[in-house]
């Protein structure tokens, strides 16, 4: 396997469904996303977009998509072509509408008779529902599944799934693999979660965050890995030999020069020699840079209980309405208690109603700082800056503390003053955590963490995490990371 080696081809040559010509886009004058892109895709490859959180993946993907331009080369499509984008979240707009008119707008023209074809892509997506519920009464995992089955709706000739597992529970993924396995047309994937990527890929495109090109490969993330590291030793060794080389001759030319006469002219050519291994040097490739190991500290004063659930409510999923259920949980500092569950059982609003204090049967101790981590960023203010949010999290707000802490979260001097609603979704996930490092927290309240998380940081979380002393409960539905953190107690809302 290769960079740029032509991509496999699932049954024999295929005509390209979309080709990058010398594509250049950036961001203002000093934000570049991609620079002169060369790659093509060709009908039926199943491949997946990975790069470094804010590298410009979901940006690209726009640009497919035709909602954004680029500014120089151009984008090669068929005639004809079908293109959409299953986006990572549900805009604003679209949270009032129920199931039928939120499907209804994925077409340009009225489509009639369009509820068969509704429960068609819900059956796929393995959710059931009427057509007149409303959108926002779903679980962020139901509410993945009505992004999928938006796109899959338009029977596209290429689907964009932009990091589609988000908040998905076994079943979802499970459904989302299959569907995927069988689906004849192109499908180009953005996701972190490495065993959904490896049922399917063919081959994967690189965004390199550093060079702004893409790197093409044939293969899954895991060959992926592979090839990098071996890429990245086989450039330090041969920048290491030339290394040698040039300061072998470099102390040759300083003393045949110090010789004068015809000596003189052997140490001229040996420096015109030096000057061309110096440009035989390869730029060795970056590695994406990984989050600085945290700790979450805690919140001092606090003694004894600091949660107690003595009941919650639940959504029955035969009936889809809410039920009380009775619970024993009693959490003080260093319990960290994980919460099960399927898609649309309730846990996202059992957390959310446990943070702002309305749960019935759950009872935060006086004077607690909770640090509350939702799925959809709905606790950042987007309209403050990265700075303003830093340093709001804050008891006592120190701009020296904060930008070290920023800095470990690669929160940048480029990024530190841009709006939160203009950061990339990673990006908001690692101000998130960077705010709970700040806010010092006696409870943290966790709700699928990982989600838009470069799997770079994952292992780093995850162990602050672990060592966090505080009480904590946590949502998460990737086995991985929840195996990398101690959990003291289970509560399995399905049981």
């Amino acid at each position: 396997m290769a960079p740029n080696a032509p991509a496999k081809q699932p049954n024999g040559p295929q005509e390209a469904v979309l080709r990058f010509e010398d594509v250049s886009f950036n961001y203002g004058h000093n934000y570049p996303i991609v620079s002169e892109v060369n790659f093509a895709l060709r009908k039926g490859m199943k491949v997946t977009l990975m790069g470094q959180n804010g590298a410009g993946k979901s940006t690209l993907f726009k640009m497919i998509e035709g909602t954004v331009k680029p500014e120089s080369g151009k984008l090669v499509t068929p005639r004809g072509l079908t293109i959409a984008l299953s986006h990572q979240v549900i805009s604003p707009e679209d949270r009032d509408l129920t199931i039928r008119e939120f499907f209804e707008k994925r077409f340009t023209e009225k489509v009639y008779d369009i509820d068969p074809k509704i429960d068609e892509v819900l059956e796929v997506v393995n959710l059931h529902a009427p057509h007149d519920r409303i959108i926002k009464s779903f679980s962020g995992g139901q509410q993945a599944r009505l992004l999928l089955a938006s796109a899959l709706i338009q029977d596209p000739d290429l689907l964009l799934l932009d990091e589609p597992t988000n908040n998905l529970d076994t079943s979802g993924i499970e459904h989302l693999t299959k569907f995927l396995l069988t689906y004849e047309k192109t499908v180009m994937v953005i996701s972190h979660d490495a065993e959904f990527l490896n049922t399917f890929s063919d081959g994967v495109l690189y965004l390199d965050v550093h060079t702004k090109k893409i790197e093409q490969y044939v293969g899954n993330y895991y060959d992926l890995l592979q090839e990098i590291q071996a890429r990245i030793e086989r450039e330090n060794r041969k920048n290491a030999q030339l290394e040698k080389r040039i300061q072998d001759n470099k102390d040759k030319a300083n003393f045949f020069a110090q010789k004068g006469g015809k000596m003189r002219v052997v140490a001229k050519k040996m420096r015109d020699e030096i000057e061309e291994m110096e440009e035989s040097k390869v730029d060795v490739r970056k590695e994406d840079k990984t989050i600085r190991p945290f700790v979450i500290p805690v919140q001092e004063d606090i003694v004894g209980e600091i949660l107690t659930i003595s009941s919650l409510s639940i959504i029955d999923p035969k009936t889809h309405q809410p039920k009380e259920k009775s619970a024993n949980v009693l959490m003080k500092k260093k319990q960290h208690l994980l919460l099960k569950g399927p898609n649309g059982i309730g846990k996202t609003t059992l957390l959310e109603s446990m943070a702002n204090g309305s749960a019935k049967g759950a009872t935060i101790a006086k004077n607690v700082k909770v640090g509350y981590y939702r799925q959809d960023f709905s606790t950042l203010n987007f309209e403050h800056s990265v700075r303003e949010s830093l340093l709001l999290a804050m008891d006592k707000p120190n701009e020296e503390e904060m930008r070290k802490v920023a800095a470990s979260f690669i929160i940048t001097s480029d990024s530190i003053n841009k709006k939160i609603g203009a950061l990339s979704e990673g990006q908001k996930g690692l101000v998130a955590f960077a705010r709970l490092v700040l806010m010092r927290p006696g409870l943290l309240i966790l709700d699928e963490p990982t989600n838009h998380i470069n799997f770079r940081h994952i292992p780093v979380i995850a162990k602050a995490l672990d060592q966090y002393e505080g009480a904590m409960v946590l949502v998460s539905h990737v086995p991985e990371f929840v195996e990398q953190i101690r959990i003291d107690e289970v509560l399995d809302l399905a049981k």
